[in-house]
């Protein structure tokens, strides 16, 4: 899909009068190779259900960083096994034990937490992107989140082009709170993303 500033914006204003269901329905239906990222991170589970609601075998991208929570990885494997997902899993070339003995967390503003989160996360994800090569992203991203996410919208596009959908994009947690209700889906609290630290920090993967 080729997509100028202006088409987005036009689309964004239809489509926030729109379900989320609908919303992925849309973008499918304009998509040749799509895929879901997720992290497990809270609320993640609304996202997927949705996502695999409108095809089954989406591949659902999980870049592992290998410090989840004991917690989170039960939670995902529990939404696993529920929505059946299509899991393709990127994790780190090198172990969390072993960058623990050379590396460590490196503190925020110690030089060595960009080569952390480029092994932990970027390079897992480029290399997920790579291999399949998407022209549309579903995500998990909305408004409140961090700054930079509060410039994007429902249709947004990253420097290379892909198009990220992003159908809860104007949901609260207490709106997300009774959809997961609703759609009896487990919800995660005890995650920790080591790139992060603070959590309205950006991961990193939506930055342009």
């Amino acid at each position: 899909m080729n997509f100028t500033e202006d088409k987005i914006a036009i689309l964004n204003e239809e489509l926030r009068r729109k379900t989320p269901l609908s919303i992925i329905e849309w973008a499918m239906s304009n998509a040749k190779t799509p895929v879901v990222t997720t992290n497990f991170r809270p609320y993640e589970a609304a996202i997927l259900q949705v996502c695999v609601a409108i095809n089954k075998d989406i591949p659902v991208i999980w870049c592992d960083s290998g410090y989840n929570t004991s917690s989170t990885y039960r939670h995902a494997e529990k939404v696993i096994q529920q929505l059946k997902l299509n899991i393709q899993l990127y994790v780190p070339k090198q172990t969390a034990a072993h960058r623990d003995v050379v590396l460590g967390i490196p503190d925020i503003n110690d030089p060595k937490h960009v080569v952390f989160t480029e092994q932990v996360k970027l390079e897992p994800f480029k290399r997920a992107m790579a291999d399949f090569t998407p022209d549309v992203w579903f995500t998990n991203l909305r408004k409140g989140q961090t700054s930079h996410r509060d410039s994007l919208d429902i249709l947004s596009l990253d420097k290379n082009g892909i198009l990220k959908v992003s159908p809860f994009y104007y949901y609260s947690d207490e709106e997300l709170d009774v959809y997961l209700e609703e759609n009896k889906l487990p919800n995660e609290f005890k995650y920790f993303d080591p790139t992060k630290v603070l959590g309205n920090r950006e991961c990193g993967l939506h930055v342009d």
